[in-house]
C-alpha cells in the first residue's frame, strides 16, 4: 500500500482543529490576564474610575449644554487647562511639595502623640478616667478656633502650621488606639498571665497584634484629617500652598484655580491613603479578613 498526499479533507480538519487550539490559547491567555494579579489590579482601578469619570462627563455636557454656568463652575477642561498653565508656569509643583511637606509633618508628630497618649490612657485605666475627658472635649474643638490662638503661641510661620495639622491628626489616632486597647478581651490577656508573660511580652504578643488592625485605620483616619487641617493651616499667611491657591482664587474671582486646587486634593490625599494601606499591609497579612463581591 503506498502512503500518498493526505486527503483534503483531513488536511481541512487539521487546520480547523489548529485555528481552534490557536483561539483557545488566545483565549485562555486573556482570561490569565482578567484573572491574575494584574488583572485585578485592572478591573478594581476600572471601576473605581468609572464613578469619578462619568461625573466628570455629565458636568461638562451639564455646562456645554447650558445647565450649569461656566463661570461659576468651570467645566473639567478648563480646570485641566487651568492645571496644565500652572504646572508650565512652574508653580503647581512648589505649591504641592509644600503642602506635602507640612502634612508630613504634621502627620508623623500628630500620629507619634496620639499612639503615645492613646497607648497610655488604654493601658492604665487611672489615666483614661483623669485625661480623656479633656481630651475628648478638646476633640469637638473646630480647627479654625485654633487658628488664632497658634498664631500668638507659634507665629505666623511654619511652626504653627504643622502645630495646627498635627492636632488633627492627633485625635483620630488617640481615640482608635484607646478604644482598641480598651476593647481587648480579657480572657486573652488572662491566658497570657496564666502563661506567666511578663509585661512586654504581654504587649508584643497580645495587645499590639490585637490593637494593630485598629491603629492603622485611625492613621488612615488621621492623614485624611491631615489634609482638612492643611487648608486651615495655610489661611495663616502662607504664601505657598495648595490652601494658598484656593484663597488667591477666591480673591481674584478664579473658580477655575480653586476647582484646580480641590482635585489636587482629591487625588494626592486618595494617593497617600492607598500608600498608607500599602506600606501597612504587611503587618496585618495573618488577618483572615471577610471581602464582598471578590473585587
Amino acid at each position: 500500500m503506498t502512503i500518498g498526499a493526505a486527503e483534503p479533507g483531513l488536511a481541512v480538519g487539521v487546520d480547523d482543529g489548529r485555528a481552534e487550539t490557536l483561539a483557545m490559547s488566545r483565549r485562555s491567555s486573556r482570561l490569565t490576564f482578567l484573572t491574575g494579579r494584574w488583572g485585578h489590579a485592572f478591573v478594581r482601578f476600572a471601576v473605581a474610575i468609572a464613578l469619578p469619570a462619568g461625573a466628570f462627563l455629565l458636568w461638562e455636557l451639564a455646562v456645554d449644554s447650558g445647565l450649569a454656568s461656566g463661570r461659576l463652575v468651570p467645566p473639567p477642561s478648563r480646570i485641566l487647562v487651568t492645571l496644565a498653565d500652572l504646572w508650565t508656569a512652574g508653580q503647581l509643583a512648589d505649591h504641592i511639595a509644600s503642602t506635602c511637606l507640612r502634612v508630613l509633618l504634621g502627620f508623623l508628630a500628630g500620629a507619634a502623640a496620639g499612639a503615645l497618649a492613646g497607648s497610655l490612657t488604654g493601658y492604665f485605666r487611672f489615666l483614661h478616667a483623669s485625661v480623656d475627658p479633656t481630651l475628648q472635649a478638646l476633640r469637638a474643638i473646630p480647627s479654625i478656633a485654633w487658628v488664632p490662638l497658634f498664631i500668638l503661641w507659634f507665629g505666623i510661620f511654619e511652626t504653627s502650621k504643622v502645630v495646627l495639622i498635627a492636632t488633627g491628626v492627633f485625635f483620630p489616632v488617640y481615640l482608635g488606639v484607646s478604644t482598641a486597647l480598651l476593647s481587648v478581651d480579657r480572657k486573652i490577656v488572662e491566658v497570657g498571665r496564666i502563661f506567666r508573660l511578663s509585661g512586654f511580652d504581654l504587649v508584643r504578643r497580645i495587645l499590639f497584634p490585637a490593637v494593630l488592625p485598629a491603629f492603622i485605620v485611625s492613621l488612615r483616619a488621621g492623614l485624611g484629617l491631615g489634609w482638612m487641617f492643611v487648608v486651615a493651616a495655610e489661611f495663616m499667611g502662607a504664601s505657598e500652598g495648595l490652601g494658598y491657591l484656593l484663597v488667591d482664587g477666591q480673591q481674584l474671582g478664579k473658580p477655575d484655580q480653586i476647582m484646580a486646587a480641590i482635585l489636587i486634593f482629591a487625588i494626592i490625599g486618595k494617593l497617600s491613603d492607598a500608600l498608607l494601606v500599602r506600606a501597612t499591609a504587611p503587618l496585618v497579612a495573618w488577618q483572615d479578613n471577610f471581602s464582598r463581591g471578590g473585587l
